[in-house]
């Protein structure tokens, strides 16, 4: 039975998903194809990732392909409860609402993983790690999950480098059409939207810090030089520090950068990225916030430590007054784009939610032959990906001939031909 916060919602849920149908046709055509042959039949799949209206999409294509599908959120602040309701009312079971407490959170994956899966799908780790330690009787019948995220695969590695983890994990965060398009694409398009609504503000003009240059800060950035901002990247790593140079970026310490920005965006999947140094360097109005999967990046204790007053500026903007200074906290320290928004576009989830159906698929047919390790998803997946949505987008591409493929696969023929 489902754990939802108001049943009657599901009418307004049920259009945000048809909307997004209309926008996922790569997903679209697996669904065609799977609901024919059931491959999932007899399975039951646990799935923990933000849920929207993009994520109960691809629920319902697991439950075409024959499985029984429960699904909690992965982020209290991320669920619609429109969303959740809709998903309620159509056979799939839902351990979810909006604003959850720790408590209620913790309840929640509790109850998807009491389902007893055989495969699940997690974003960033957390029903990994309860199915490892409170859930580890389940582990022998677990076939396998797959990892939606940088924070959750780093977690996941963690885990085998210590012999702990004891079930094959795909890694479709490292998918070609992963983090090329959903960490880049989606998050640089999706925290500016939730930015936006969160403030409505001017981007342009402005001098924007992005603590982190992976993939998603590579997208933060792209898109706020788009929007007409100064950036600033400030990196631990040489090489992406090098990199957020020649892409055309001042690269400074956070410290530094403190002194300018107007507003700060962190994506770096760590810990106390800023800190009480960092705000009493901010300016007034400064504005902050997360993209990165925790809400740990920011302290927000030292910003209420710090505050001589604390209050609400508006829907999902924080105010803390220091010192005379206004410091503006949106989506408190969680991800903006979900929290503020509603995460990256349907057409970028196509490709994210496309690799993970076929992830699971690989985990089953490859049932008993892989190891506890964090595995790479295969090419001819990210292809097949690929492929389907260049013709769904209507793009043909060329190729190679016989005589190329057997060109590239020789090493006979040099600079003067023939060896």
């Amino acid at each position: 039975m489902s754990i939802i916060r108001d049943p009657l919602l599901a009418p307004e849920g049920r259009m945000k998903i048809n909307w997004v149908k209309e926008h996922m046709p790569v997903l679209g055509k697996l669904a065609g194809e799977y609901a024919r042959t059931k491959p999932l039949a007899g399975l039951r799949v646990a799935i923990c990732l933000h849920l929207e209206a993009k994520t109960a999409y691809m629920a319902e294509v697991f439950r075409d392909c024959g499985a029984e599908v429960a699904i909690t959120g992965s982020n209290p602040l991320s669920t619609q409860d429109d969303v959740a309701a809709a998903l309620a009312g159509e056979g799939i079971t839902v351990y979810a609402w909006y604003n959850a407490t720790a408590e209620e959170y913790e309840s929640h994956l509790q109850k998807t993983l009491e389902t007893e899966p055989h495969l699940i799908i997690d974003d960033g780790g957390d029903l990994t790690a309860m199915l490892h330690t409170r859930f580890a009787y389940l582990l022998p019948q677990v076939r396998g999950g797959a990892e939606e995220t940088t924070t959750g695969l780093n977690r996941l590695r963690a885990m085998a480098d210590k012999k702990a983890l004891k079930i094959p994990v795909m890694a479709v965060n490292d998918a070609y059409c992963k983090y090329l398009f959903d960490n880049r694409y989606g998050t640089g398009q999706s925290v500016w939207d939730g930015i936006m609504r969160a403030t409505n503000l001017l981007v342009a003009g402005k001098n924007v810090v992005v603590a982190g240059y992976g993939w998603c800060g590579k997208g933060v950035a792209m898109r706020a030089r788009g929007l007409g901002a100064r950036v600033i990247v400030c990196e631990v790593d040489p090489v992406r520090a090098m990199e957020a140079v020649m892409d055309g970026n001042v690269v400074i310490p956070l410290l530094e950068a403190c002194r300018y920005g107007d507003i700060f965006v962190t994506v770096t999947g760590c810990k106390d990225v800023m800190t009480e140094a960092h705000f009493l360097e901010m300016k007034d109005g400064a504005i902050i916030c997360n993209a990165g999967h925790f809400d740990v990046e920011i302290d927000k204790e030292a910003l209420m430590r710090l505050a001589d007053e604390h209050f609400q500026a508006r829907r999902n903007v924080e105010a803390f007054r220091i010192k005379g200074k206004n410091i503006y906290l949106l989506a408190s320290g969680r991800l903006v784009n979900l929290a503020a928004a509603d995460g990256h576009p349907a057409e970028i989830m196509d490709l994210s939610f496309a690799l993970q159906v076929e992830a699971l698929l690989y985990l089953n047919n490859n049932y008993g032959s892989l190891k506890n390790e964090v595995l790479p998803l295969p090419r001819a997946i990210d292809e097949k990906v690929a492929r389907y949505k260049l013709e769904a987008m209507g793009i043909t591409i060329d190729r190679l001939s016989e005589e190329q493929l057997q060109y590239l696969r020789s090493w006979e023929t040099g600079t003067g031909g023939e060896a």
